[in-house]
């Protein structure tokens, strides 16, 4: 073979290689570790490493991505629970700076809650004074009936209209009992709604000092 064959042989298979250069350093390659600790490598992402975490990885070795495995049954359900709790709350903390601006935009000072909680117990309050004044009027016909009754012992059997009066009176007396308790529920939710707004007005005129 002739010295120009040689070097032309020579040119060909260093133009070859040189070709090839770039494919070689773009070559990628996917390792995952399996439960066991064996490491698996491949072109493409090896059957064996379905599932698990899974490195990609370039000609010198060196990691450029990582990818994570499609997340199980039992984990979309777990995130989707933490997505829908964030969501609450975020809807929990806009709300709740909603009434805060309300109540600094409501009130100037404490003092002028305590003056709204006042007037909001004020027709509460006359309500209930009126119910006992009812309450006090059954009773003092509760004791006239009952008085009246122990006029017939023995076999004198008391008028219809008697024993008739007497059970209505309990009824009446039975529902403003109820009426009672229904006000005195009301005077409670008023407190603790204006002792919640003074104890946040408070805070929040504390922490904007």
């Amino acid at each position: 073979m002739s010295a120009a064959r040689i070097r032309a042989g020579s040119t060909l298979a260093l133009c070859a290689a040189l070709a090839l250069a770039p494919l070689a350093a773009e070559a990628q390659f996917y390792r995952c570790i399996t439960k066991d600790g064996r490491r698996i490598y491949g072109e493409v992402i090896p059957a064996a490493c379905i599932g698990l975490v899974v490195e990609q990885l370039n000609a010198q070795g060196i990691v450029t991505r990582r990818i994570e495995p499609p997340p199980t049954p039992e984990q979309r359900a777990a995130m989707a629970a933490e997505e829908q709790k964030r969501r609450v709350e975020a809807e929990a903390a806009k709300m709740q700076a909603r009434r805060d601006h309300s109540l600094l935009a409501t009130y100037p000072n404490l003092v002028s809650i305590d003056q709204a909680r006042a007037r909001a117990l004020r027709p509460v309050s006359a309500g209930v004074k009126e119910i006992e004044a009812d309450i006090e009027q059954l009773r003092k016909r509760e004791a006239e009936l009952n008085k009246q009754l122990t006029a017939y012992k023995g076999n004198r059997k008391p008028p219809a209209r008697l024993t008739e009066d007497l059970h209505l009176v309990e009824l009446d007396l039975a529902t403003q009992a109820e009426l009672l308790a229904a006000k005195q529920r009301d005077i409670e939710a008023i407190n603790a709604r204006y002792d919640e707004d003074r104890k946040r007005y408070a805070d929040l005129t504390q922490r904007l000092r």
